[in-house]
C-alpha cells in the first residue's frame, strides 16, 4: 500500500476531519490563506484525540508537483489546561492560479485532505 492510498476526504460540512481552506485576497498579488480543522463540526482536543498538524501545499496552474508553502504543528492538548487549536493562517505572494491543498493529520483517524481552487 501507498502512503497516498490512506489519505481521506469528505464533505468539510460533514466531517470533522477535513481541514477547511480560506482565502482572502489582499494587496500586490498576496492571498492570506486559512486551514482549520473542526470550524463545522468541532474535532477533539484532547491528549487521546487531536490534530496534531497542518500541512498547506500550492501546485501552480500547469505545474507537476506541488510547493509546500506552510507547515504548522499543534503541539499542547490540555498539558496543564492548555490547547493549540487546529487554525493555522499565513500569506502567499503570487501572480499564478492554481490549486491549494491542505492535509491534516488526527492522531487517531490518519491523514485528511481538502483542496479550493486559486483563481
Amino acid at each position: 500500500m501507498k502512503l497516498t492510498e490512506t489519505v481521506q476526504s469528505g464533505d468539510w460540512k460533514n466531517e470533522k476531519h477535513v481541514p477547511e481552506l480560506e482565502v482572502k485576497k489582499l494587496e500586490d498579488n498576496k492571498y492570506e490563506i486559512t486551514a482549520v480543522v473542526g470550524k463545522e463540526i468541532t474535532h477533539p482536543n484532547t491528549l487521546e484525540h487531536h490534530i496534531a498538524w497542518i500541512k498547506v501545499f500550492f501546485i501552480p496552474e500547469g505545474a507537476k508537483l506541488p510547493i509546500e508553502i506552510a507547515n504548522y504543528n499543534f503541539s499542547a492538548h490540555g498539558e496543564t489546561d492548555v490547547f493549540t487549536e487546529p487554525v493555522a493562517k499565513g500569506v502567499l505572494k503570487t501572480e499564478t492560479k492554481g490549486m491549494l491543498y491542505a492535509l491534516s493529520y488526527c492522531n487517531i483517524h490518519g491523514l485528511w485532505e481538502g483542496s479550493l481552487e486559486l483563481a
